[in-house]
């Protein structure tokens, strides 16, 4: 079961490079399901968002801890990454934790709290 994520959200079209936009897109999800066949990936979910000015969507990868960094590694999704910071703002790349992981994460924050004086 996966119990990391990699969140990768953005912004705007860059303008007048939309068209080049939605070929990327297209071409992430293609890659995305064909990861998820091969196993490379547990799964993904793709999420838009109503017009906010700030962040018009995300996909969520899901994998275990050596996915994650394979798939870093992959030249493809390396590409893919290059080719969609080119035709939208504010493209986000973050790491994050599911599931099992959460756990294991919380158990880091609630002994980092400890060590921490508390105010009444």
């Amino acid at each position: 079961m996966a119990d990391r994520v990699l969140f990768i959200g953005w912004g705007t079209p860059v303008r007048g490079a939309e068209e080049r936009g939605l070929e990327v897109f297209n071409e992430a999800i293609g890659l995305y399901g064909r990861m998820q066949q091969d196993g490379r990936i547990e799964g993904f979910d793709v999420t838009l968002l109503e017009p906010n000015g700030n962040l018009n969507g995300c996909i969520m990868i899901r994998g275990n801890a050596q996915q994650m960094a394979a798939l870093h590694d992959d030249q493809e999704f390396q590409r893919m990454t290059i080719d969609a910071a080119l035709v939208v703002d504010n493209l986000r790349l973050v790491e994050g934790y599911t599931n099992e992981g959460i756990a294991r994460q919380m158990g880091l924050y609630q002994e980092a709290v400890s060590k921490v004086p508390q105010r009444a």
